[in-house]
């Protein structure tokens, strides 16, 4: 990990992220700041490296970019991970995301449907004639008066389909500098009673982009799997500033 982002963040145990475990599957709560898969660079943690420690069988099914926290799927077996990813490819898994967003929008079973074209290296663009279907729904839930808190409902699963569908409606992600996201200052919202030592450097209250895989549902050899997990620190902190201060 990044030193300045050790210093961030203290990883737990691969065991206090479990929030389901069977013979057959390992749901996790990730944290963010951890990649999912192995990067490039090699050195790093990431969660599939962790999960094979703690289980040699382990498969990751899907990914959620390193800054995203939330549901992550495990498969124990070969059979448990095909059986997943079918359910991956045919659009059965139903998984909502939950975002802080930048402004107030309504957006009320809002479609947005522009098809994605991955450039590689973890870039990609809205490219009508030559991107890839992209389909994420969009409601608002939460409204304060610079931000709201939104739920997406991806139902393709392309890179950056999330936060480059929020950009395309003038929504970007809060932190999500990729696509023109501005991170939230305490002394932004907190207009009065604000004070910080003159020699300190003010830091955004989440140090990522606000997004968290908030739920996941499917269906799997007749037994069917619901998931919900928690909001990690960082993203219910800025909920609470906001409730408290852009209210």
């Amino acid at each position: 990990m990044a030193q300045n982002e050790n210093r961030l963040f203290k990883f737990p145990k691969f065991s206090e992220l479990i929030i389901h475990e069977d013979d057959n599957l390992i749901v996790i709560n990730k944290p963010p700041f951890v990649a999912s898969l192995d990067e490039r660079e090699g050195g790093e943690v990431n969660i599939l490296r962790l999960a094979k420690k703690y289980y040699a069988d382990a498969q990751i099914c899907h990914r959620l970019d390193k800054d995203t926290s939330g549901i992550l799927l495990i498969a124990k077996n070969p059979e448990t991970y095909r059986l997943v990813s079918i359910e991956f490819e045919k659009r059965r898994v139903n998984k909502i995301y939950h975002a802080i967003i930048q402004g107030t929008h309504i957006f009320n079973d809002l479609k947005v449907d522009l098809p994605i074209l991955n450039q590689g290296n973890k870039n990609v663009t809205i490219d009508r004639a030559n991107g890839k279907q992209a389909e994420t729904i969009f409601n608002s839930i939460k409204y304060f008066k610079h931000y709201t808190l939104v739920e997406c409902k991806p139902i393709t699963g392309r890179m950056h389909q999330i936060r480059i569908h929020l950009a395309t409606q003038h929504a970007a992600i809060v932190g999500d500098v990729m696509y023109r996201g501005k991170p939230v200052y305490l002394s932004q919202i907190k207009k009065r009673g604000f004070t910080m030592g003159k020699e300190q450097e003010e830091l955004p209250i989440m140090k990522r982009f606000a997004l968290h895989s908030k739920k996941v549902d499917f269906t799997i050899d007749g037994k069917h799997y619901e998931f919900e997990a928690e909001y990690p620190k960082d993203f219910a902190t800025l909920l609470k500033q906001l409730e408290k201060f852009d209210s």
